[in-house]
């Protein structure tokens, strides 16, 4: 609420909801979602309680309830929540975007205002798509198919605008640091998306479901876009409104490419063939032709863990000397 009373009373006096940058707008919608799916969990949540405490049978099959209710209350709010945490992620990189690429506005800025709008709404509707293998029918599997694959088309505008923004840009900051991780969440994101497309087909799904291949799609959409543009957003801040200028810091570099060539690829793309080959998870051993991919996506998922916690130090020591500094 706090959010949609300052970009609905509190903006600059002449300013309209047109004018706005896209970071806000994003705020908004993610406002928007906020209280339509808060209280289905929370609904949720007290029919479950009430099960298992107070031996109400909501979800007891044995006495005409229905367990895979939950699943459809559940992931109604489950599947929204991905956009709740990366809808905000699309307006920082939105945001950087417009400014390293020497121009005042994202290319399309309307369209990306209804981009967002539109890959929230029809994400809303969605969440069957997370449980084909409970029974549903096929021509429910068909509607969640239909509308799981309609959301490329935003999301392919979303693409096609950043990149185009960056088109005739003043090519001398893509070496800043900022902008090495905006091209890291260009590529997994456009990755998440494509095996996203292929998990929203209700006929793979059922052979892919619960299987490292989910796990792949999951982190490559939702970790890395919402943990990398929470970087960007950082180093960004400290290089433009802190210290002025791009950091061109070795260190920083280092850790780029420690954390995307080794570290972030080498975690999850063994995931997603682990995943083809219908490697479960949840399992507490792997498949014994498969060891050596699970061992290897361990031991990069261990070296991403230590890259962010050494970037977490660096960037602390960048704000205790907000100036740049280059190594």
């Amino acid at each position: 609420m706090n959010f949609y009373s300052t970009l609905t009373s509190m903006r600059v006096p002449g300013t309209g909801l047109g004018t706005i940058y896209l970071f806000p707008w994003a705020i908004f919608i993610v406002f928007i979602l906020l209280i339509l799916v808060l209280p289905v969990l929370t609904g949720t949540l007290g029919t479950l309680v009430s099960d298992i405490c107070f031996n109400t049978v909501y979800m007891d099959p044995a006495y005409g309830g229905d367990p895979v209710l939950y699943q459809h209350l559940f992931w109604f709010f489950g599947h929204p929540e991905v956009y709740i945490l990366i809808v905000p992620a699309f307006g920082v990189l939105s945001q950087i975007l417009s400014g390293v690429a020497g121009n005042m506005i994202v290319y399309g800025d309307p369209s990306m205002v209804l981009a967002m709008g539109c890959i929230s709404s029809v994400g809303s509707l969605v969440w069957g798509h997370h449980i084909y293998t409970v029974g549903l029918e096929v021509d429910t599997r068909s509607y969640y198919t239909g509308l799981t694959v309609m959301i490329s088309l935003p999301t392919g505008t979303k693409l096609m605008n950043w990149i185009s923004t960056t088109t005739g840009g003043v090519l001398g900051v893509y070496t800043a640091a900022g902008c090495l991780f905006m091209v890291l969440i260009l590529m997994m994101f456009t990755t998440g998306g494509t095996t996203g497309i292929v998990l929203g087909n209700a006929a793979i799904d059922v052979a892919l479901h619960d299987t490292y291949y989910v796990i792949a799609h999951f982190h490559f959409i939702l970790s890395l876009g919402a943990m990398i543009s929470t970087i960007v957003g950082v180093l960004y801040s400290q290089e433009v409104l802190v210290a002025g200028s791009p950091l061109h810091g070795s260190i920083i570099y280092i850790h780029y490419y420690i954390q995307v060539s080794i570290g972030i690829t080498m975690t999850f793309t063994p995931m997603h063939l682990l995943g083809t080959n219908y490697q479960p998870r949840r399992v507490y051993e792997p498949l014994d032709n498969y060891n050596s991919w699970c061992y290897l996506s361990s031991l990069c998922s261990s070296i991403t863990t230590i890259s962010l916690v050494a970037l977490s130090f660096l960037l602390e020591f960048i704000f205790y000397f907000p100036f740049p500094v280059h190594y």
